[in-house]
Parts: C-alpha cells; structure tokens; sequence
C-alpha cells in the first residue's frame, strides 16, 4: 500500500509562501506582499501532484534560515521546461525559506514527503499545470498575446525592425508550433522564440530582431514575470493540444492606429527600406483590417 502524508490539510508557512500538505501533492500559495518576487504573485498558486516529483531537500539557508525544496521530475513542469535553468536561485518556485528554528518541522515535512514519493525520471507528459491563458505582455518591438489557440505578436513601430514591419502582425495557430525558446531578460539580448512543429523543414535561425516569429526583450519589456508564464501557457498548450478549435475572426482594428501603421510604413519606403510593391501591397492589407 503506498504512503501518503500522514495528515492532511497540514500547512507550513515560509517567507513569500505557504505549503499545503495533502495526501497526493502539495499545494503552493505564494504571498501577494512588497516583497515578494514578482513572479511568485503572478503564478498565485500551484498545486504539485507527489507524482511531479523524484525528491526533496533540506539545506541550510542565509541569514539564519533554511530552505526546502522540492525536486520536479523532468519534463514534469511546463515552467522549469520553459526557463531551461536560467531562474536564479531567488525565483524558483519549489524553494521554501524558513527560519532556522522551524529546521525540525522543515525536517520531519521533508520525511514525510520523500516516504510518499514513489516515481522518478523524466514524466511523460505535464504533472503540474500552467498558467492559464488569456496571457500577454509587452515585449520591446512588440505586444504577445496568447488566447489558447493562437500566439499573435503585433509589432511597435518604435521598437520593431524593418523586416518585421513588413512582415506583418503575426499570427501562430497552436498546431502549427513545435515549443518555445525563451532567453531570459534579465540576460543579454532576451527574447521569446516561437518554434516550427517540423525543425527538420525550418531555415536556418535569424537574429532575433529580424525573426518575425520572436519578440524581443529590453530594460522594462518582456519581464520574467510576464514572459516566462506566457511562454510555458504556449509551451503546455502545444504538447497537449490534439485538435485545435477554429480560431475565431480578428476584431477590427481602429482606423487611428491602422492610420498611425500607414505612415510610418510610408516613412520606410522614402527612407528605401520597403519597396514600391511590398508599400502597395502592406498598405492594402492594413486597409483591409478597417
């Protein structure tokens, strides 16, 4: 007979977050307060089936304190899978921080936790869910938005490149994406890249900025706490999805903003970056969005 917590509905409260024990997962509620790290208040809470996880530890913390963590297996969180290790150590969601003289209780939870785990390796499939959709942020050269079926990126005529105006807004229909690349903003040169469902078929990458499947980052846009869930409700959303609903039609845009495109547009092609055809032929489509 397998193991299960001893006592259900038992709560451990740490710094920035509050676990819930029951007898097949753990139930994270992060804390909305100052201090709490912006995307622990974004995620809100997380439940975490005993069977995401192949282990659990307990360590000596900073300044008194310690820390315990859970182990997901691989492949069991769309979020760890989308950060690809580049969380540091302050933002991983699985870290409990608690006052050294709670090191006993920590400890016994810690027991009790690895007696109920029974599996390990890589999961299958996704244990713990993602955030939900409907999701957006601001990138540097562009609005993301994800409604469940489709990604769209609608590109800033302050931030966007050349290549990207005269690609379009851009519209990625689950089906047709493989996964997500996603380069933290707190690194150099951060941005969220939408994958091809055939790699195989693909061109060679291009540089970011010119890659009208990815946004980028910069000092203000596409934070962590905004991106990152983005990126993992994609990532989640293409591994499961099997049919894809009819994406519903575009709403129509507002004549300003389709007036505002029209004239930068017109100020690329005096400048020499857009052609006479590519000018007629983006002009037309955005009139046709009226």
């Amino acid at each position: 007979m397998p193991h299960t917590m001893s006592r259900m509905g038992d709560v451990l409260a740490g710094f920035h977050a509050v676990w819930e024990f029951d007898s097949d997962s753990v139930l994270i509620r992060y804390e909305r307060g100052i201090r709490t790290p912006k995307l622990f208040q974004a995620l809100g809470e997380r439940r975490v089936p005993l069977a995401a996880l192949e282990g659990v530890s307990l360590a000596e913390g900073r300044r008194g304190t310690v820390v315990l963590r859970l182990q997901p297996r691989a492949g069991a969180d769309p979020l760890l899978e989308a950060a690809a290790g580049q969380l540091p150590e302050g933002l991983d969601p699985y870290r409990l921080v608690l006052p050294a003289e709670r090191e006993t209780l920590a400890e016994y939870y810690a027991d009790e936790l690895k007696s109920a785990l029974t599996r390990s390796g890589p999961a299958d499939r996704y244990l713990i869910g993602a955030p939900e959709a409907p999701l957006r942020f601001k990138a540097y050269d562009g609005k993301a938005s994800f409604d469940g079926t489709s990604v769209r990126f609608r590109w800033s005529w302050t931030g966007a490149s050349s290549a990207k105006w005269k690609a379009g807004d851009q519209r990625f229909a689950v089906a047709d994406l493989g996964g997500v690349e996603w380069r933290s903003p707190e690194a150099f040169e951060g941005y969220l890249r939408l994958l091809p469902n055939d790699p195989a078929g693909a061109a060679d990458p291009v540089p970011p900025d010119q890659d009208a499947a990815t946004v980028v980052f910069g000092l203000g846009y596409g934070p962590v706490h905004e991106s990152l869930p983005f990126a993992a409700a994609v990532l989640a959303a293409v591994r499961t999805t099997g049919a894809v609903p009819a994406i519903p039609a575009a709403p129509r845009r507002d004549p300003a903003d389709i007036a505002e495109r029209i004239r930068h547009l017109g100020e690329l092609h005096q400048a020499g970056l857009v052609t006479d055809e590519e000018f007629s032929a983006k002009k037309a489509e955005l009139l046709a969005e009226l």
